[in-house]
């Protein structure tokens, strides 16, 4: 297009373009000059997640459950769904709610033999394979699933693929005294399942049941031999002592 075909006000747009460049340029070399208040104030400004203290209530925990129970709570690790503790240890079962406060806590029956891995494949096997010495109960985080095992019970499964689940008490045996060794204040008497979790059948009812029942949940077990770090990832610091806890 030339000049004999330009509309009669180009000109005065022209002008005005200059006008408006020039003031570009200016806020341009004021940007460089003038510090981003409104950006650096609202850098400190926002907010940090502190997480949240859990609530053990009155009951008393080992301080291995205390610490895997601060951070799940102030990490979230447990997607803000409800989640379980188990400590191989004291061979004791929690019960959080998704704020991390405790709502029950039982003596539960494990693997009868110490250790904090499962043999790989062990799960394909007829269970009168299992040696004694492979009859553990697996530590780590597991995502529970409510199922079914192959005699039609409800379960939750902690590791599906080990054959590792959570259930009601078994009677089934009587020499094996499964009730008495829930009762009994000694430790090696819970150690007498094949890697499953026994729980008292009213606790399972009113406390396990519920809590999958329409999810999945997360389920922590604590380890025997490997250290929290190694199992969890995180690095084991004190807890220090307060209400809640």
């Amino acid at each position: 297009m030339d000049g004999q075909d330009t509309p009669p006000d180009a000109s005065r747009r022209g002008m005005a373009e200059d006008v408006r460049r020039g003031l570009l340029a200016g806020l341009a070399i004021l940007a460089l000059v003038i510090p981003p208040v409104q950006q650096v104030l609202v850098q400190v400004a926002a907010p940090v997640s502190a997480g949240r203290l859990p609530d053990f209530g009155h009951t008393p925990a080992s301080a291995a459950t205390r610490q895997v129970v601060h951070w799940v709570a102030g990490t979230g690790n447990h997607s803000g769904q409800p989640f379980v503790v188990i400590d191989k240890k004291a061979a004791r079962l929690y019960v959080f709610d998704a704020a991390a406060r405790l709502r029950g806590s039982t003596p539960v029956l494990l693997g009868s033999a110490p250790g904090d891995d499962t043999v790989p494949g062990i799960g394909l096997r007829p269970i009168a394979e299992v040696r004694p010495e492979e009859r553990t109960t697996p530590a780590g985080r597991f995502v529970g699933t409510p199922g079914r095992n192959h005699t039609g019970e409800d379960v939750v499964w902690v590791d599906h693929d080990a054959a590792v689940s959570m259930h009601r008490v078994r009677t089934t045996q009587p020499d094996e005294r499964r009730l008495e060794r829930l009762a009994s204040p000694s430790i090696d008497d819970k150690r007498i399942s094949y890697g499953c979790i026994n729980v008292p059948a009213d606790f399972y009812d009113t406390h396990i049941r519920p809590t999958f029942s329409s999810r999945r949940a997360v389920i922590y077990v604590l380890p025997e031999h490997k250290s929290l770090q190694q199992v969890f990832g995180f690095q084991e610091q004190p807890v220090t002592p307060g209400i809640p806890s």
